[in-house]
């Protein structure tokens, strides 16, 4: 408790913190921040106006975009459903059924 008092008394020292905000470390702490969170900006401005883009071209290719996905996603599934030998899944019976 003592030691939480003494801390907070410290860090509202006006001076205390001046000479901390000019010690290298915390100045390099603060140039990385700042560079993260624009970087992060940056990167959340472009990928919104990627979107903005994507959704402001023709309606009809994304459609044609989508049915091709399903027609491609559906196609393999049956050439993948007709690979396999045996019985379906689900009409097995487990390694102690023996009816």
């Amino acid at each position: 408790m003592v030691l939480r008092r003494l801390l907070a008394a410290l860090l509202h020292s006006p001076q205390l913190v001046e000479r901390l905000s000019e010690s290298r470390p915390i100045r390099r702490a603060a140039q990385l921040t700042a560079f993260a969170l624009l970087q992060a900006q940056l990167r959340g401005q472009d990928a919104a106006r990627r979107l903005q883009d994507l959704a402001a071209g023709p309606v009809g290719s994304l459609c044609r975009r989508a049915e091709r996905f399903r027609d491609a996603f559906t196609q393999e599934l049956r050439r993948g459903l007709r690979g396999r030998s045996g019985p379906p899944p689900g009409s097995q019976r487990g390694p102690g059924a023996h009816i």
